[in-house]
């Protein structure tokens, strides 16, 4: 889930033409979840081909890469690598969870419980090794770049908009502040009209944009002291300690001016972990610079062979995502052009 510090941060209302002409370093993962939880029938089962394979994450892939190209915008997908050993115990807690909403989203389905069912189903994906491959394969018929990361996606972004190799990290987390993102874009790859999990009200969501200096400067403190404070709050490296949330939080930081001076206290007793092992995480990440961005062009016969023979999707629609890969490589290219001559 990321550290939670929503509490703290201003973010800005961003449309998703606004971002035409930029790079962005998409959390690849982050992204195929997301399409994971949401792409599902009525009663949360996943979408499938005919062999009974799992097609969720390359619909939400493909065409919602393609909504991105048309608008202008240049993705690039960012995948994680080895996660911090610090993690594993956060990534054995969310495959239990997944494997408990599995199995209550199958008691749901038994009882007729569409409504609880499709809750479950949402908290039940999981994302496997062969998907991914399928996704990076479906992004180089696509003509789009990918990264792969020696460790986390999100720090690999971060490095790639701090080098100028990107405008902004996107990811739903705020783990890209920590590493140091100065851009972060929110709700890329879920914007547009969304029901609130368990109520019946829907929301109109749009892209944010949230700026690290800018954060750092309302709050009056470092980025050092950011990572500080999501690690008292808790990230997916520790758990934080139990009551203290973003504000209180702030308030030790400010009190002790850093973590360091903090575990020397009577709160350096409740982290489960080093605090300052988590620290180094997120200050010095595993991280690359030998990758390589260039964008290509859509080839449509391979890509329809791969999602319409391979996958059993419909032709007619994907060749509409393929005229939006091509309406947004000719508009780019019409742009530079007139940037030439104008």
């Amino acid at each position: 889930m990321g550290v939670q510090l929503g509490d703290l941060v201003s973010r800005e209302k961003l449309e998703l033409e606004s971002l035409s002409g930029k790079v962005i370093a998409i959390d690849a993962l982050n992204s195929l979840y997301q399409f994971l939880s949401i792409i599902r029938q009525r009663d949360g089962e996943l979408l499938r081909d005919s062999r009974g394979r799992i097609t969720s994450h390359l619909s939400g892939i493909f065409y919602r890469t393609a909504n991105f190209v048309e608008a202008g915008i240049r993705p690039v997908y960012v995948f994680d690598g080895k996660p911090p050993e610090l993690k594993r115990l956060t990534v054995e807690q969310r495959q239990l969870a997944r494997m408990e909403a599995e199995g209550e989203w199958k008691k749901a389905l038994e009882e007729g419980r569409i409504q609880d069912a499709r809750k479950f189903a949402q908290r039940a994906g999981r994302l496997d090794a062969a998907m991914i491959k399928q996704a990076q394969e479906l992004l180089n018929r696509m003509g789009l770049p990918w990264v792969q990361a020696p460790g986390e996606g999100e720090a690999q972004a971060a490095l790639m908009v701090q080098r100028g190799d990107a405008w902004a990290a996107a990811s739903q987390d705020f783990d890209s502040l920590l590493f140091g993102a100065p851009r972060l874009v929110r709700n890329l790859a879920i914007t547009g009209r969304r029901k609130l999990p368990g109520k019946d009200v829907y929301i109109d969501v749009y892209p944010e944009l949230i700026e690290l200096e800018k954060v750092l400067a309302e709050l009056g403190i470092t980025r050092e002291q950011l990572v500080d404070i999501g690690i008292l709050v808790g990230t997916d490296y520790n758990e934080g300690i139990k009551g203290i949330g973003p504000k209180k939080a702030l308030e030790l930081v400010k009190k002790y001016g850093s973590l360091v001076e903090i575990v020397k206290t009577d709160l350096g007793k409740k982290f489960e972990v080093d605090p300052l092992e988590v620290r180094e995480i997120f200050l010095n990440p595993d991280v690359t610079s030998d990758y390589t961005l260039k964008w290509g062009e859509p080839d449509p016969e391979a890509i329809k062979k791969f999602l319409c023979e391979e996958y059993d999707f419909s032709e007619d629609r994907v060749q509409s995502g393929i005229d939006k890969l091509t309406k947004g490589k000719l508009e780019r290219g019409q742009a530079r052009l007139e940037r030439w001559f104008g």
